[in-house]
């Protein structure tokens, strides 16, 4: 019984691995074909270095000279989809390819929906192309370009010119009314009247020839004689 055990399981280990080289020799020997976004006709070849398995990318483009190629490496073995159908595997990377306009001008790495949770080992990763051109990186939103800040304009500082004070009448203090000059009088000349000598003349006369008791009356009537 254990002869008959170990008997079928290496029949159905054989089984396995011939379905998984008939597989892998679909993938291999019939290559994939697809037409990008600009109907530039691409072909995928797999091929096996090593542990790892690589991918050609190939395309013609529709105008005279437009030819190029790149190459994906990796190990998609460690998938248990891919090695179940591996050629479904590229089928799905060539779904991306084809919605783009240049076939190499794709992600970095592809990540199947069949094996899109295992690690990027498993996963195919861009290793070179030609002529040399660049892998588009994931995409950023496009910000409207700054214009360049135009400086303000200052005006020129316009220095005033010095003002001359100008003479101007002296303001009355608050509180207080318009001062005035005070003038001071010249002394004017003293003169004397005609009137004063005269009396003082009549007075004399008088003294000389009239009685005291008429001395009153002799000076009045003498001082209107003289004028």
């Amino acid at each position: 019984f254990r002869f008959l055990s170990c008997w079928r399981s290496l029949s159905c280990q054989q089984q396995q691995q011939q379905q998984q080289q008939q597989q892998q020799r679909s993938v291999w020997d019939e290559p994939i074909r697809f037409s990008t976004k600009t109907k530039d006709s691409c072909t995928m070849v797999v091929s096996g270095v090593g542990d790892y398995t690589r991918l050609r990318v190939s395309c013609k483009g529709q105008a005279a000279g437009r030819s190029y190629y790149c190459d994906f490496q990796g190990k998609p073995n460690l998938c248990r989809a891919y090695n179940l159908n591996p050629r479904h595997y590229f089928t799905q990377m060539m779904w991306d390819m084809r919605k783009l306009s240049h076939a190499c001008q794709g992600p970095k790495i592809y990540r199947p929906q069949m094996c899109k949770k295992y690690p990027d080992e498993a996963q195919m990763t861009f290793l070179a192309a030609w002529p040399k051109t660049t892998t588009q990186k994931p995409s950023k939103p496009v910000q409207e370009p700054r214009k360049p800040a135009v400086p303000a304009q200052t005006k020129p500082v316009v220095t005033p010119r010095p003002v001359k004070p100008q003479s101007q009448p002296n303001k009355p203090m608050p509180g207080k009314g318009p001062q005035t000059k005070k003038t001071t009088p010249k002394p004017g000349k003293t003169t004397t009247r005609p009137t004063e000598q005269s009396d003082s003349k009549a007075s004399r006369i008088a003294n000389e020839y009239c009685w005291k008791s008429f001395h009153g009356v002799c000076t009045y009537f003498i001082s209107w004689f003289q004028n």
